[in-house]
């Protein structure tokens, strides 16, 4: 894959996070982690000669594309085959990318379905987490560097794909992938690095791995489509979970109706001078809470989350994105119907 000069964009963080992932899967010992980056990256087998290979700024540079084009994710939110309505690009080291890019599909592409056994709330994803886990390593371990395009996922309504540019093996075919077969990476460098952090496995089990957690899960089995350079993993959604989901969304549409024709005096009577300060601020906008407490001039969070944040939600004039998950930290805020309302109504 190329030399790399080390001295040139070695990220601390990255190595760091290397080092707590190995010490964690105990796949390189105390004594190895101990050693010198340069000693380190040595021992890991991404050292050519005198130089780095170009796999080091792959998994340790804070830009990898500075050094390989297409080094990052790209992830979109489609209506249909052609109409966009959002989407992220994801960067930096691949270890980096790869919990970064399913943390941004868990809290923002994908709806969980709630549901209780007993007080436990359990949240039920269209895609199994281990599924698409192992799905995201794959394809950034596995593609095909000299390709410049990034990973791709594209979700919609109904489903999940996944593009990553790919070769097999030579003399491979779709019927050896999906079956049992030796692990041969087509990026050794990269494959090792990740099995010592534990992240992967090396017995060449990725894709029997995908196909078993959605057996397990009771999920729709994934396509698995090859063509020269393109490798597609589609995930469909299970008809019952899009049926739960359909529903949830048909009341919520409904009880929003019911709420917002009315702004009534209880609801007045809670807008305190700091929830009109937030809701004046937030207006049409989707902002987090960095945002907002720096465009109120506030530096005490506590007081802030007391004041502001806490009544507004408790008024139901703010919403969270991500309601599921109050501390992401993909959070943020924005009005509900009822709290646009009370902000646009003629008020004394």
């Amino acid at each position: 894959m190329g030399e790399f000069d080390l001295a040139i964009g070695v990220s601390h963080p990255a190595m760091a996070r290397f080092r707590q992932l190995a010490q964690r899967s105990g796949r390189l010992d105390a004594e190895t982690l101990a050693e010198s980056d340069a000693n380190l990256l040595d021992k890991l087998r991404l050292k050519d000669g005198a130089y780095f290979k170009r796999a080091t700024a792959l998994l340790f540079a804070a830009d990898p594309q500075r050094f390989v084009t297409g080094a990052f994710v790209k992830v979109g939110y489609f209506q249909t085959e052609t109409e966009l309505l959002y989407h992220d690009e994801v960067e930096g080291d691949l270890f980096h990318q790869a919990q970064t890019t399913l943390d941004l599909l868990l809290t923002k592409y994908l709806k969980a379905v709630i549901s209780y056994e007993g007080i436990v709330r359990v949240e039920t994803f269209p895609v199994p987490r281990a599924a698409l886990r192992e799905a995201v390593l794959n394809a950034l371990v596995h593609r095909d560097y000299a390709v410049t395009a990034p990973v791709q996922i594209r979700v919609y309504e109904d489903r999940l794909r996944l593009w990553n540019p790919a070769v097999l093996p030579e003399g491979w075919t779709m019927d050896t992938l999906l079956g049992a077969h030796s692990s041969s990476p087509y990026n050794p460098a990269l494959a090792n690095a990740f099995f010592r952090a534990g992240e992967i496995e090396a017995w060449g089990r990725g894709v029997e791995r995908i196909f078993a957690a959605c057996e397990a899960a009771g999920s729709p089995k994934p396509v698995l489509r090859y063509e020269p350079n393109d490798m597609w993993l589609e995930f469909a959604f299970d008809p019952a979970y899009l049926k739960v989901l359909r529903a949830g969304q048909k009341q919520a549409e409904q009880v929003e109706v019911l709420v917002a024709p009315e702004v009534t005096e209880q609801v007045t009577e809670q807008v305190t001078e700091q929830v009109e300060r937030l809701m004046n601020v937030l207006g049409d906008q989707t902002l987090s809470l960095q945002a907002l407490m720096q465009a109120l001039g506030l530096v005490h969070r506590p007081n802030f989350m007391a004041l502001y944040v806490r009544p507004a939600l408790g008024a139901g004039l703010v919403q969270m994105t991500v309601p599921e998950k109050p501390n992401s930290r993909l959070q943020k805020y924005q009005l509900t119907a009822l709290g646009r309302q009370w902000l646009n109504k003629d008020r004394p």
